[in-house]
């Protein structure tokens, strides 16, 4: 078996466990009772303090899409449909995606990196030992976590997005404020914000079980350790790209058909 060959069996061996791994998940959400407390401190690892985060990217992406949205607007006089244009991409593509881009690369490298540490140290073996599932006591907490809170940090994000392209649209580059708001309006459907959130939700179930999966399955040392925090981080962000285009494709197909 030559190189690409064996890359090839390597990868869908990943694959393989990867999925087992978010089968396992999944069952325990429905059989393990969680334990709370650890819930709520994930809930605040990923939520309360990525908040910092989520706002700049939000707030600036606003600020810099009305601004170029504008500039091209204004050749053909439809300055007031700018902060439309503002509100339809943060809902349904940039909210999301860089808050689960931004998510990706802070949560899911400090599991990563948590777990993998767990494991090089053999912590979670001796969970194994005192009959404690590792994905019963670690996997389900964090993806619980993620699933609540990424929506939430979305909906935080498109609303600073709005607000930050409002105001550069209206007090540095002059566009009619009555206007802009009525446009905004009446292009943004609720079905925009929901697709948002929706694409948010399973962009959080892709890095908790990536992250997961890489801090449970790295390699010894601190070596293995550094490589699964890497490889969580650039696994989750590719994933949430290639998962976003076919979900725009087949959440817009259904919208266009009801």
């Amino acid at each position: 078996m030559g190189f690409w060959g064996q890359w090839i069996s390597d990868w869908l061996e990943g694959l393989g466990r990867l999925t087992l791994l978010a089968k396992d998940t999944f069952t325990s959400l429905f059989t393990f009772k969680v334990a709370w407390r650890d819930l709520l401190y994930q809930i605040y690892f990923v939520g309360v303090k990525s908040q910092s985060v989520v706002l700049i990217t939000g707030a600036f992406t606003g600020m810099v899409l009305g601004a170029q949205t504008y500039f091209q607007f204004h050749k053909v006089k439809m300055d007031t449909a700018t902060l439309a244009v503002v509100s339809v991409s943060m809902c349904s593509e940039l909210g999301p995606v860089l808050t689960g881009l931004m998510v990706a690369g802070r949560v899911g490298a400090a599991i990563a990196a948590e777990l993998g540490t767990m494991r090089v140290t053999e912590q979670i073996d001796a969970l194994r030992t005192l009959a404690t599932h590792p994905v019963d006591y670690l996997v389900v907490p964090r993806l619980l976590a993620l699933h609540l809170a990424l929506p939430l940090l979305t909906a935080e994000s498109i609303a600073i997005g709005i607000c930050a392209g409002y105001l550069v649209g209206v007090y540095l580059l002059g566009i009619d404020p009555i206007y802009s708001w009525y446009n905004m309006l009446r292009y943004t459907g609720t079905t925009d914000v929901a697709v948002g959130l929706l694409k948010a939700l399973i962009f959080g179930g892709i890095v908790a079980i990536i992250g997961c999966y890489k801090g449970m399955t790295c390699g010894e040392g601190a070596e293995g350790v550094g490589r699964a925090t890497t490889e969580a981080v650039v696994y989750s962000s590719i994933t949430i790209l290639i998962t976003n285009f076919f979900l725009t494709l087949t959440l817009g197909k259904i919208l266009h058909t009801l």
